[in-house]
């Protein structure tokens, strides 16, 4: 197939090196010349086109359903390229958002799309700076048809059964075959960004607890403590061998020992840590639902406080977010 990617970032530039190595034709723009240039130079077999602005990318775009994926940080540029794309594209063409957009505006723009016959698909897309190789794992909503449509981009883009143990009893009817893949049609607009926001929620708390428990075992050495009650603990090792068989292992934790085993001080990060945005959605989504969530509102908040102080529980929580998605440290 073929489908122009806007925004050639961490993520995007990836997902289009990826969907040329599945035989896919992309058509690159991104606002920074040379990352365009340099994302094209990557692309395999000849499969990428570089565009100079997004009438140039609609214009390079010769299937009979335009497609396009926008590939940008949640907020106001998103919002604008959505915009100049309702200009630019017509019926049945297909206008993806890939970033982390909240899910009420998805709703908002697939309505506004929808009048002039153009489909918007949201994708929310969780795999990193590693997706390039691994694959993303991928949640998505609007209309069927224009899902059944992109489905070969999606396969491509996502990681595949692969060596996962199949989990039993899938193969119950109602069950979806897709989400063995790595990918999965929610719904309608809306919400796939709505499920990546609550998985996004749920990574903060997540997060929180493995931060909190290293902050304990390593403060375990204090003068604070009785002299025999204290232990001199090495945070790599125990970060190591909980990857092996413990019921807490994840690819977070691997993160984790990764870090640890460069350098357990990480006195290469502050430990102030951001936030992004969808652990504040999530909170107000289990506001309006009246359901309670103390754990992913707690670790919001101490995301908060970590930027007027913080200490070794803020460094694992910057060490991860570095170590997924190449987060450095705002200065």
């Amino acid at each position: 197939m073929q489908i122009g990617i806007i925004g050639l970032g961490r993520m995007g530039g990836n997902i289009a090196v990826r969907l040329t190595r599945h035989g896919h034709d992309v058509v690159l723009f991104d606002r920074d010349p040379a990352t365009v240039a340099k994302v094209k130079d990557r692309t395999e077999g000849g499969r990428g086109i570089a565009a100079t602005g997004l009438e140039d990318m609609v214009g390079k775009l010769t299937a009979g359903r335009k497609i396009v994926w926008v590939m940008l940080p949640a907020g106001e540029i998103t919002e604008a390229a959505v915009q100049e794309l309702h200009g630019l594209l017509g019926k049945d063409d297909i206008v993806i958002d890939g970033g982390n957009s909240y899910y009420k505006d998805d709703i908002r723009r697939a309505a506004q799309l929808a009048q002039k016959g153009i489909h918007y698909i949201d994708v929310g897309t969780s795999g990193g700076v590693w997706g390039l190789e691994r694959g993303y794992c991928m949640m998505y909503g609007g209309t069927k048809d224009a899902a059944d449509h992109i489905d070969p981009i999606l396969a491509a883009l996502a990681p595949g059964k692969g060596d996962v143990p199949r989990t039993p009893d899938r193969d119950k009817s109602g069950l979806d075959p897709r989400a063995e893949q790595g990918y999965l049609h929610c719904g309608p607009a809306g919400s796939g960004h709505f499920v990546k926001m609550v998985h996004n929620g749920i990574e903060y708390g997540m997060m929180q607890a493995f931060a909190e428990g290293f902050d304990i075992m390593k403060s375990k050495n204090s003068p604070r403590l009785p002299e025999n009650e204290r232990f001199d603990l090495n945070m790599a090792d125990i970060a190591e061998v909980w990857r092996r068989g413990s019921v807490v292992s994840s690819w977070l934790l691997d993160l984790t020992a990764e870090a640890l085993a460069k350098n357990a001080s990480l006195s290469e990060f502050t430990g102030e840590v951001a936030d992004s945005g969808e652990g504040r959605w999530t909170i107000e989504a289990a506001i309006e639902e009246a359901v309670p969530a103390p754990v992913i509102t707690a670790s919001l908040f101490t995301r908060f406080r970590s930027r007027s102080g913080n200490n070794y529980a803020e460094k694992i929580l910057s060490a991860m977010r570095f170590g997924f998605g190449g987060h450095v440290e705002q200065k």
